[in-house]
């Protein structure tokens, strides 16, 4: 069997989606299904900061949607926020400075709700993370994924809502990150009793090199049956 490489784009049933703001806006969005199968989880995916390149095409989002439908069994919800661009075209509305972006999660949800796909995780990274917290402890989520987090946005008061929740917080934090490093990171979530932070040696902020292990800790927490994820795949010819 051929070996899953950065690149390898696997079977999936994928769609062009577009996500209805209730200000008004029309987000793009692509969602990536298992093929002939029902999902057992969907992942959220909620993008980097847009005005430093962030976008639903960010390596590891697209890595997601490449592989985890195959390998996983899930759904990938990806979309670019308000006024943010990728291949598959331009958002409507300009960036918010994660305030606006609040109605973006809520039609991310909606979608989800509205195709009847089940047990729906948050994946954040970066500014990602923040919207995250902000605004993803809904009662439609399971549960959230915190890639490179760097609580810049975000408030206590966010992370109170998550520890009254009791929904899963998991925050996945390079060791050399540029913004929140895990000991610091351990510290800043000591407030919400169940997240956990994992640590990841020698990776950065950006995981150059590391999608490997992100998607394996993606797929333990939110479909532990598909863990470790396969390293190779058999394409149906």
């Amino acid at each position: 069997m051929p070996e899953i490489r950065a690149n390898t784009v696997l079977p999936a049933d994928r769609r062009p989606v577009t996500l209805h703001t209730a200000d008004g806006l029309n987000l793009v969005g692509e969602l990536s299904l298992p093929v002939g199968r029902a999902p057992v989880a969907t992942l959220v995916c909620l993008h980097p900061l847009p005005t430093h390149g962030g976008m639903m095409d960010s390596h590891l989002l697209k890595k997601m949607a490449w592989r985890l439908p195959a390998l996983a069994d899930l759904a990938v919800l990806r979309f670019n926020t308000r006024g943010t661009t990728s291949e598959q075209g331009t958002s409507q509305g300009a960036f918010g400075n994660a305030m606006d972006e609040k109605y973006d999660v809520a039609a991310a949800l909606d979608l989800c709700e509205s195709l009847d796909l089940p047990a729906i995780w948050l994946v954040g990274w970066s500014f990602g993370t923040d919207l995250a917290l902000m605004y993803g402890c809904d009662p439609s989520v399971v549960g959230a994924i915190l890639l490179s987090p760097p609580l810049r946005y975000s408030r206590p008061e966010h992370l109170q809502v998550w520890a009254s929740s009791g929904k899963p917080l998991v925050a996945i934090v390079p060791e050399h990150d540029d913004y929140l490093q895990p000991p610091e990171a351990r510290q800043r979530f000591a407030v919400v009793p169940q997240a956990e932070v994992v640590g990841v040696d020698r990776a950065k902020h950006l995981w150059v090199g590391f999608a490997d292990e992100v998607l394996d800790q993606v797929v333990r927490h939110v479909n532990p049956a598909a863990y470790p994820l396969a390293k190779d795949y058999d394409q149906p010819a």
